[in-house]
């Protein structure tokens, strides 16, 4: 799952801020009267009707302001999207083109989010092409048989850890760490070197203390790994795109980043995948046959998770190479545009009846779209992980419940991602099993 590095990669820059604007650009764009602001209570509990009244007074692009008066556009609409997301042309990565640059202090909470990086997710046209061949293609020579075989045996190491117990924080101690443990492991890393990466990844993701030093030690280790594979290959993603015929095109720092792009982006929105199917199959009368032994309905809350709590939520962003028109809104050169993913696979127009099971539909635009969609192998990785972490778990642990009352449970206060502060349970203590390694 491809997304852009969370509000704490601090080492993001903006580029041209303070500076003239491009020609042809307005100096400023001035925040719309029923702008909405891009955060608060209401972004993190109360999403779903949001983004139905946003749709019902403005239509399928609505008006928002981020931190600061600094104005945007949100993009509700299923149709909207794919028109944004098929269209680079008119609506490019390149944050450059950005019309609020010269109003962008240089401590701005969201630069992380829009600045200028020097990685594949905000190169455009036959570059970004290239490029993004050579990591789907790494990610591709992962083999499915052995994904699953070490994201069994890293559930088990984990549920090793509290089964005894008899509770346990299903977020914190696990959906949080399953992830970034399997991934290093395919990247080439040791299993201790995986296990000592997971709190930096999380640190940088969340934004906490220690987020810029945990992004020193994953970028510093991805560096040391991958000149270890320059000399000695192995059966890993770090030497496939090295080997890779489009790698002599890239620079190692241009590689650097798009490990650690994808190391981090496929860490947190896979353990919220976790997290959020946990939490649907713990709460959803739908679902409780899985807590009684069964796989066949775990598949179905994953699909349903992506339809109706997506991880990746919202996507900052696209800019307008021109003026336009999107969603009876005049969309000026140079604006923001803020992909919702989340409100577009909730848009009436292709779901008019929100309470309908999804089932097996999977036109869902969680992994995105267009040119900067997810990879299909890191998708088809990111499921392999939470489909196996949801799996062994239930196994393990078949009397697992909830400790605290539903409405209880509190969502992490991003508008970006969606996902659980904690997930609290109780079950049968056992023994440290380890039954699947």
């Amino acid at each position: 799952m491809t997304e852009p590095l969370s509000e704490a990669h601090l080492s993001a820059g903006a580029p041209g801020a303070g500076a003239a604007p491009p020609p042809g650009c307005p100096a400023h764009t001035a925040v719309h009267p029923d702008a909405v602001p891009m955060m608060g209570p209401r972004f993190q509990n109360d999403r779903a009707q949001l983004y139905r009244e946003l749709r019902r007074e403005h239509g399928p692009v609505a008006p928002i302001v981020l931190p600061g008066d600094v104005p945007g556009w949100l993009v509700l609409g299923y149709r909207e999207l794919h028109n944004i997301t098929n269209n680079p042309a008119l609506y490019s990565r390149d944050s450059a083109l950005w019309n609020m640059w010269p109003e962008i202090p240089a401590d701005w909470p969201l630069l992380p989010m829009v600045g200028k990086q020097p990685s594949i997710l905000y190169t455009v046209g036959e570059r970004h092409q290239r490029r993004s061949a050579l990591v789907s293609d790494a990610l591709d020579s992962v083999d499915p048989f052995e994904l699953r075989d070490h994201a069994e045996r890293f559930a088990d190491v984990l549920i090793d850890r509290f089964c005894g117990r008899g509770d346990a924080d299903l977020i914190g101690e696990y959906a949080k760490a399953l992830p970034a443990m399997v991934l290093a492991r395919l990247y080439g890393f040791g299993d201790t070197e995986g296990a000592e990466l997971v709190p930096h990844i999380n640190a940088l993701v969340n934004g906490t203390e220690g987020a810029l030093e945990g992004r020193d030690r994953i970028m510093n280790d991805m560096k040391r790994l991958l000149r270890e594979r320059q000399t000695r290959p192995g059966a890993d993603v770090s030497s496939a795109i090295q080997e890779h015929e489009y790698s002599g095109e890239f620079t190692f720092d241009e590689i650097v980043e798009d490990m650690m792009v994808n190391i981090i982006a496929g860490h947190n929105p896979t353990a919220d995948w976790i997290g959020n199917t946990l939490r649907l199959m713990l709460t959803d009368d739908r679902f409780a046959v899985s807590l009684s032994g069964g796989r066949h309905s775990v598949a179905e809350a994953m699909n349903e998770v992506l339809w109706e709590e997506t991880p990746s939520q919202n996507i900052a962003g696209r800019w307008a190479t021109r003026d336009t028109q999107l969603g009876n809104k005049r969309i000026r050169q140079g604006d923001l545009l803020i992909l919702s993913f989340a409100a577009a696979n909730a848009d009436p127009q292709i779901r008019p009846d929100q309470h309908t099971f999804t089932g097996g539909n999977n036109a869902f635009l969680s992994f995105g779209h267009g040119d900067h969609r997810c990879p299909y192998p890191a998708q088809d990785i990111a499921e392999g992980i939470a489909r196996t972490g949801v799996e062994v778990l239930l196994d393990r642990l078949p009397d697992v419940d909830l400790s605290v009352p539903p409405r209880t449970l509190a969502w992490r206060p991003s508008p970006w991602l969606r996902g659980l502060e904690s997930l609290p349970v109780h079950f049968t203590p056992t023994t440290a099993a380890g039954g699947h390694g």
